[in-house]
């Protein structure tokens, strides 16, 4: 095992995390954004009323990409174990 495999690896690691997080983080900003331009607007400034619109929006993201999120985890993972051997040969 090399210094160069152990980057490739870290490095898809990396483009995985961000791959599976990316859909949940934007619908959370857009939900802030607009819950945030509610606020402004109607002069309601209450801390919590942001909370619940957040969790239900980025629960619906993963009910609805949850399936294609353990794909690419499975896909990932199954492609570390496939590299066990050569890994450990030193290829």
């Amino acid at each position: 095992m090399n210094n160069a495999s152990i980057m490739q690896i870290a490095g898809e690691a990396i483009y995985l995390v961000i791959k599976l997080a990316g859909p949940m983080l934007i619908v959370a900003l857009g939900v802030g954004i607009l819950i945030s331009l509610f606020q402004t607007v109607t002069q309601i400034q209450e801390m919590t009323l942001t909370f619940l619109p957040k969790v239900l929006a980025v629960g619906i993201v993963i009910f609805i990409s949850g399936n294609w999120m353990i794909g690419q985890l499975e896909a990932f993972t199954y492609s570390l174990f496939n590299q066990i051997p050569s890994l450990i040969a030193g290829r």
